[in-house]
């Protein structure tokens, strides 16, 4: 008859083999989601890559709904929420807020593009804060309304994608959300964050992060803006990505109050070989083609 402590010893090794037989049965899913995330990060390199806009706007949807609805299930998961905060961004910036001025003309369509663009920001900076509290647990957007910059102090490096992607959603979301003059204050959270991201790795992608500060900077005085300080951002962004980027170019020349200087920087961006930057092509075209709109419209 076995005594008390066997039994025990018995129960115990019982509830460890208990233990092993669950992590065995959870593991293959949990490998299977890991590995599903990285194929769909993978794929918005492919998207940005690809020569084909339409085809993208097409496609890109179903991808994005796969990330949600594997956050569905797994909605901690780090890597699915970065592909959905920095997907949902370039979607509604690629196939909708760009959309919504080259439809100006239309004012109904424009303006409902310009709110489902909106929309679709303001999901992507919400995936981006949940990554960002996840690895840093005071950065909350309570914390982040009070002191911006002294809560982002905790981030590394590696934050900097977070920081990146999350600045720019909420930048771009500010830019064509109704009611502008009362969120005036999320201004300074939007400086934080890619401020951060500069000073922890400026030549982050090429220098992405100048690419968006353009705008930023580009703001009247009243807002924080200077027009020195976009040029030096433009300066910057064309430097690093080996002038290569069309977006720096349109971006500045939206800043900028001269119609020569506007004209020559819309007809640089045009004439930019989208070819030898692959990695950029995609957001290339359609800068390109919202640059060829403008300048059809001045004349």
């Amino acid at each position: 008859m076995l005594s008390l402590r066997q039994m025990l010893l018995c129960r115990r090794a019982g509830a460890s083999a208990l233990v092993v037989l669950l992590v065995a049965a959870c593991s293959p899913q949990k490998m299977a989601l890991n590995r599903m995330a990285s194929a769909l990060a993978n794929s918005s390199s492919v998207y940005e890559s690809d020569n084909d806009p339409e085809f993208v706007r097409l496609a890109a949807p179903s991808t994005l709904k796969t990330v949600e609805m594997l956050l569905s299930q797994s909605p901690d998961h780090p890597q699915l929420l970065l592909t959905a905060c920095s997907g949902f961004t370039e979607y509604s910036y690629g196939f909708l807020h760009v959309e919504s001025e080259l439809k100006a003309s239309d004012a109904a369509l424009a303006q409902d593009l310009k709110a489902r663009a909106a929309k679709m920001y303001a999901r992507a900076r919400g995936y981006c804060l949940r990554g960002l509290h996840l690895r840093h647990a005071a950065i909350t957007p309570q914390a982040l309304a009070s002191d911006p910059s002294g809560v982002l102090r905790v981030t590394t490096k590696e934050d900097v994608p977070w920081l990146y992607w999350t600045g720019a959603s909420w930048g771009a979301e500010l830019s064509v959300a109704t009611g502008q003059l009362g969120r005036i204050a999320e201004l300074a959270t939007v400086r934080a964050l890619l401020n951060r991201a500069k000073s922890l790795d400026e030549g982050w992608d090429h220098g992405a992060i100048y690419e968006v500060t353009i705008a930023l900077d580009g703001l009247p005085m009243l807002l924080g803006g200077s027009q020195t300080s976009a040029r030096a951002d433009f300066e910057k962004a064309v430097a690093l990505s080996e002038g290569k980027s069309v977006f720096a170019y349109v971006a500045f020349a939206a800043t900028v109050t001269d119609a020569q200087e506007k004209r020559r920087l819309l007809q640089q961006a045009v004439a930019i070989d989208v070819s030898t930057a692959r990695s950029r092509r995609l957001m290339n075209l359609i800068a390109q083609r919202y640059a060829r709109a403008l300048l059809a419209a001045a004349r």
